[in-house]
C-alpha cells in the first residue's frame, strides 16, 4: 500500500508540473493527436487511388487500422515514455532511480507523465467505433468479447515492444532508430492488411514476431471472413496469447538489462 501511495505521489507531482503551463499543455495535447490522424488520413488517401487494398475495401481496412491505432495509442500513453531510457542511461539519471525502494520501470514511466498523449487514445478509439459502424458485423457474444479484448491486447503487445526496444539502451545507448523500427514501424506494418506484403516480409513480421495477430486476424474474425492466407478462424482469438508471450519476453529482457547495467558515473 505504501508503494502505491509513493507511485500516486509521483504521478500527482508530474500532473501538477504539466498543468502549471496550461497553454503549453493544450498545444501539446492537440498537437500530439496529429500522428494518429495522419495514420487514418494515409489510408483514406490510398483508397482514393483504388477501391481495394490487398483484397479488402475501405471499411474493412479501416477496421484493421483502427484496432492497431487505438491499441498503439494506448500503449504509447501508458509506457511510451520508456523511450527516454537511453537519455537516462547516458546522463546517469537511472542511478538515482535504482537506489529508491520502488520498481524501476514504474518510476521511469512516471518521470514524464504523458497526459499530452491522451487525445490520441480518444481519437484512436473513436475511429474504431466509426469503423465498426461502417462494417456489417453479425454480433455474437464471442465477437463482443473479441472487439473488447483486441485493442487491449494490441496495447499490451505494443507496450512490450516499447520496453524491449528501450532495453537495448542497456547494451547500446544509441539504439534509438533500431528500437523505433520495431515500435513505430511495427504499428505501420500492422495498420494494413498483411496480404499486401511479400511472403518473406510477412513471415518475419506478421507471423514470427506476431504483428498479424493484433489487428489483421481479429478484424477478419469480426468481419466473418476467411483468411486469404489460410490461417484457421481461431487465430483471430490468438491476440491474448501473443500479448502474454510478448510480456514474458519484455520482462526477461528488462530484468537482464537491469542486472548488467553499469553506471556512467555522471
Amino acid at each position: 500500500m505504501g508503494e502505491l501511495r509513493a507511485y500516486a505521489a509521483l504521478a500527482a507531482a508530474q500532473a501538477r508540473s504539466v498543468y502549471s503551463y496550461r497553454t503549453s499543455f493544450l498545444i501539446e495535447l492537440f498537437g500530439n493527436v496529429g500522428a494518429t490522424v495522419f495514420d487514418v488520413l494515409t489510408l483514406l488517401v490510398l483508397f482514393r487511388a483504388t477501391d481495394r487494398i490487398g483484397g479488402f475495401d475501405l471499411p474493412e481496412a479501416l477496421l484493421m487500422t483502427s484496432i492497431t491505432t487505438s491499441g498503439f495509442a494506448l500503449a504509447d500513453f501508458a509506457v511510451g515514455n520508456v523511450d527516454h531510457l537511453k537519455t537516462y542511461v547516458r546522463s546517469g539519471t537511472l542511478d538515482a532511480v535504482l537506489v529508491r525502494p520502488l520498481g524501476t520501470l514504474p518510476q521511469l514511466l512516471l518521470m514524464d507523465l504523458p497526459i499530452r498523449k491522451l487525445l490520441r487514445v480518444v481519437f484512436g478509439f473513436g475511429v474504431l467505433v466509426v469503423a465498426l459502424g461502417m462494417n456489417d458485423i453479425h454480433w455474437t457474444p464471442a465477437r463482443v468479447l473479441l472487439v473488447t479484448l483486441s485493442p487491449l491486447c494490441c496495447a499490451v503487445f505494443m507496450g512490450s515492444i516499447f520496453v524491449i526496444s528501450a532495453s537495448l539502451a542497456f547494451w547500446w545507448v544509441e539504439s534509438g532508430e533500431i528500437g523505433s523500427a520495431f515500435t513505430y514501424g511495427g504499428r505501420d506494418f500492422a495498420s494494413y492488411p498483411i496480404t499486401v506484403y511479400g511472403p518473406a516480409f510477412r513471415a518475419l513480421f506478421a507471423y514470427a514476431l506476431g504483428f498479424a495477430f493484433i489487428g489483421y486476424q481479429p478484424a477478419l474474425t469480426l468481419l466473418g471472413r476467411a483468411d486469404p492466407l489460410g490461417l484457421p478462424a481461431w487465430s483471430g482469438f490468438a491476440a491474448p496469447l501473443v500479448a502474454a508471450v510478448a510480456v514474458g519476453v519484455a520482462a526477461t529482457v528488462w530484468h537482464v538489462g537491469i542486472r548488467q547495467y553499469r553506471s556512467t558515473g555522471s
